[in-house]
Parts: structure tokens; C-alpha cells; sequence
């Protein structure tokens, strides 16, 4: 990675008031930042050697380029001139791109994960000169929010902590780290032997049984997140163990799982896809970025689940994922591109991305695109009737309050399958075929709409692992 130098080799067109050494990078994350207040540095030794020269504390901070937290503070705190100031002032501030650099990020990210007992991104980490780990979290709000301390607020207290308690803060890290080492050593008894596989399965098996929440299907409460390889692992323990209940009961939770993943929100009905995860447990709301490994490993389970129970519609679901990468995720070189943001523009003349925006629809704009009468149909339904009673969409919009935090989705629909075909037809007093005839219709419809809006931001890197998955289906790190 390049380091060094101020600016581009070539001015912008339109100048800029700040600009950085991110500015001499390939990472589309680390460019989003190259003209924050922030004398950001990328890793390196360059960066290594400020802080030891100046023992200066360094901020390390870790995201991607389709983050929709990594956004938001960045708008809330990088591009603040006074927290710009502090941070360029006190500490040497590191960028990291976790899809560039993933074995940094996994450091940083068990030390993170020990200390505060979660992780995710954007990854706040504060380190001494010598790169040793002694706080750390994930995304901070700028300031001061009831109980919760603020980003300036915890930069002002390192700080001071830095100069008048150094060793106690050291101290706390190193023994988050010796902690660590002592946690992950392996290590055998004289004469001990490993246990069976089939042991260590069964094991797994109920740990994962334990956690599975029955209604909608996953293995923990809200956020939810698909992990593919916990239902691949289901369908290999049911395969070894299908005659008895176990096996079925490993079977069960794995279809039940991705049928309702498939019907909620996290799945893309108009555009096809699966988004990074849900924040709810039902699986309605999603966090609406694209990550390339989440297609690649949910299109090989959603094909093993039809290979394994025959029925049709999990190749469906397979078929769609695919459809999705082959489309907007495709390179004509023949890679394929990392990721789709969360966050877009809701319309051209919009000046402020919302999370979502490229994705949501209001009743109003549904009614307006699907306003034929459908014939034959009860109460000369319209179109709109029928796609808007299928897949939940209200006039108020269909998410609530505490799944929309900053109030981006207010009046908006997120697409969900609220009823069976069977049932959708039932009400309207239409065959099943011309249901379905009409609801594909209007998810067309929708997508054509969809075109003309504001697309989110591409992330177009093309990462070899990630491509390797997509292309064999192997389990994501």
C-alpha cells in the first residue's frame, strides 16, 4: 500500500478543503476518507514510526467501503473540525480497509470482541507506538448521548489518561492480551487423544439447537445474521444422522431457517439477493448491503437444501442469488465486485444518502405503478391490492420505530412475504396462477423503477478469496 505525500498526484477538479495520504490509495474505503479533517495515515511503517518518534498513542480505525455505520460516523465525527483536530493532534490515526487487510482487522477484532464482548464495524482500537492493543470498541456517537460517553468525550479521556496514567491503561491491555494467549493455546495431556468427529459434531449440534429460535427460524436474537455455514454444517449432521431425531430435527431447523429468511426483508424481492443481515429476529429489516461471500455461501445452501428435500423452491431461491451476481455484481473481465452499499441518494436532487433509500417503497408509489384492475379479481382488486396485501406493505409505512433509529425509513415499505401464494389468491378469489402471474409483474414493474433511482455506491474490488467462494461455494473465514 502507498504511503506517504500530501494530496493527489493531480488536483480534483473541484478543490477540496481537507485532503490526506488516503488520497494516494486504491481502496474505496480509505478514499471515502482521504479528504476528512483527520491526518489520517494508511497502515504502514511510515505511521508506525510517527508514533514512536512522537510516543504518540495510535487511533486505528477499521471499516469497508459499504459499511453503513462506518457512514454514519463518519459523517458525525471525521468530518467534525474539532474532533479532526483532536485526534490529528494527539494520537497517529490509521485507516484500515478490513477487505484489504483482513489478518489486521482479525487481530484488532479478538481484542475489541474480549474487551467489550461484541464487535462489528466501524472498529475503534487505540494502541501504544509498539501496535499493542489497550482499548477498544466499535461505533461511538459524537457526543455525549444520556449515559453513553461520546467520541470526543472518550479521545479527551485517553488523552489524559495517556499522560497522567500511562502504565495503568498498558497494564489493562496486556492483560486482555495474556488473557488471550492463555484462552487459544492448545494444548494435549500426555497420552490424551482427540475426541471422535463424531463426538465433536454432536457437540455442535446442540450448542446450535440451544440457540435456534423456533418462530423465524436462526440461532439468536436480533441482529440475526444468515450464517450459511451453520446450515451447511446442519445438512451434513442430518446426512450422517438421518435416521434418527437428531438428523431430522438438524434437517427441520435448516429448511425452516432459509424458507424464512427467503420470505423476509434480508432477501431482495425485487432486485434478488440477500442483504448482510436483519435487525430484527423475523428477519423483516434488513442492514441493506450486499457482501459477495453472503451470495456465494447462501446460493450453495440454498442448492444443497433443494438437493436434500426436493422441493423446488429453495432452487428458486438459488436461481435468484445468482441472477443477482451475474447482473450487478459481475466484471466483464470476468471477476466479480466486493459489495453493494446500504446507504443512496432517495432521488437525484437529494443531497444526503439515507440508508436503504434504493430499496423501500411508500404505499402511494405502489399504488401509482400498479393501478390496473386485475380482472375476475373480488372487488375489482387492483394490482397494487394484491402485490401490497402479499407483501405487507402499509400505508404508514412497515417499519417500526426502534428499527429505524435515525427515522430513514418513516412511510416506507420493506418487502416482505406476508402470506402464501395459496392464501393471496384465496382473498382475491384468483387462481394461484394468475396470483403469481401478477405479483411478477409487479416486482418487474418495481425493478424497472428501481433502475432509474440513485444507485447505491459499487464497491468494484475484486478479491480473489471472495471470488474463490463465489466460484466454489467454500465457506467464508
Amino acid at each position: 500500500m502507498a504511503s506517504g505525500g500530501e494530496g493527489k498526484s493531480s488536483p480534483p477538479a473541484t478543490p477540496n478543503k481537507h485532503s490526506n495520504r488516503l488520497a494516494r490509495e486504491r481502496s474505496p474505503y480509505l478514499l471515502q476518507h482521504a479528504h476528512n479533517p483527520v491526518d489520517w495515515f494508511p497502515w504502514g511503517q511510515e505511521a508506525f514510526d510517527k508514533a514512536k518518534s512522537e510516543d504518540k498513542p495510535i487511533f486505528l480505525s477499521v471499516g469497508y467501503s459499504t459499511c453503513h455505520w462506518c457512514h454514519v460516523m463518519e459523517r458525525e465525527s471525521f468530518e467534525d473540525e474539532e474532533i479532526g483536530r483532536i485526534l490529528s493532534d494527539n494520537f497517529v490515526c490509521i485507516k484500515v480497509d478490513r477487505e484489504e487487510r483482513p489478518d489486521v482487522d482479525k487481530v484488532y477484532m479478538t481484542f475489541v470482541q474480549a474487551t467489550s464482548g461484541g464487535g462489528g464495524w466501524p472498529m475503534s482500537v487505540w494502541l501504544t507506538p509498539d501496535l499493542r492493543p489497550f482499548i477498544g470498541g466499535t461505533y461511538f456517537p459524537p457526543r455525549d448521548t444520556g449515559l453513553r460517553p461520546g467520541f470526543r468525550t472518550i479521545l479527551m479521556r485517553i488523552i489524559e489518561q495517556w499522560q497522567s496514567n500511562r502504565s495503568a491503561l498498558e497494564s489493562s491491555g496486556e492483560r486482555v492480551i495474556d488473557a488471550l494467549k492463555k484462552g487459544s493455546a492448545i494444548a494435549a495431556r500426555p497420552g490424551e487423544t482427540p475426541p471422535p468427529a463424531s463426538d465433536v459434531a454432536q457437540r455442535c449440534f446442540l450448542q446450535l439447537a440451544n440457540s435456534y429460535e423456533e418462530e423465524y427460524g436462526g440461532f439468536r436474537d436480533a441482529p440475526k445474521f444468515p450464517t450459511p455455514v451453520n446450515l451447511m454444517f446442519l445438512m451434513t449432521f442430518w446426512a450422517a444422522n438421518r435416521s434418527t431425531a437428531e438428523g431430522a430435527e438438524a434437517l427441520q431447523m435448516t429448511l425452516h431457517t432459509l424458507r424464512m429468511m427467503a420470505l423476509g426483508g434480508i432477501h431482495d424481492h425485487v432486485a434478488q439477493g440477500f442483504h448482510r443481515y436483519s435487525t430484527d429476529f423475523s428477519w423483516h429489516v434488513p442492514h441493506f448491503e450486499k457482501m459477495l461471500y453472503d451470495q456465494a455461501q447462501l446460493a450453495v445452501a440454498y442448492i444443497t437444501a433443494y438437493q436434500v428435500s426436493g422441493e423446488q423452491f429453495f432452487a428458486d431461491v438459488a436461481r435468484d442469488v445468482l441472477l443477482y451476481v451475474s447482473r450487478d455484481l459481475s466484471d466483464k473481465s470476468g471477476g466479480f465486485y466486493s459489495a453493494e452499499d446500504a446507504d443512496s441518494l432517495p432521488t437525484a436532487e437529494s443531497s444526503e444518502k439515507r440508508e436503504g433509500a434504493f430499496c423501500v417503497w411508500t404505499a402511494g408509489e405502489i399504488r401509482d405503478l400498479l393501478g390496473e384492475t386485475v380482472e375476475g379479481a373480488k372487488g375489482g382488486a387492483t394490482q397494487a391490492e394484491i402485490f401490497m396485501h402479499h407483501y405487507g406493505v402499509k400505508e404508514q409505512g412497515n417499519v417500526e420505530p426502534e428499527q429505524d433509529p435515525h427515522g430513514e425509513l418513516l412511510g416506507q415499505n420493506v418487502l416482505i412475504v406476508r402470506y402464501s401464494v395459496e392464501l393471496t389468491a384465496a382473498q382475491f378469489d384468483l387462481s394461484v396462477e394468475k396470483v403469481e402471474e401478477v405479483l411478477a409483474a409487479g416486482r418487474e414493474r418495481l425493478a424497472q423503477v428501481r433502475k432509474g433511482r440513485p444507485p447505491p455506491h459499487l464497491d468494484t474490488k475484486m478479491l480473489s478469496s471472495w471470488n474463490g467462494k463465489i466460484d466454489t461455494g467454500q465457506p467464508s473465514e
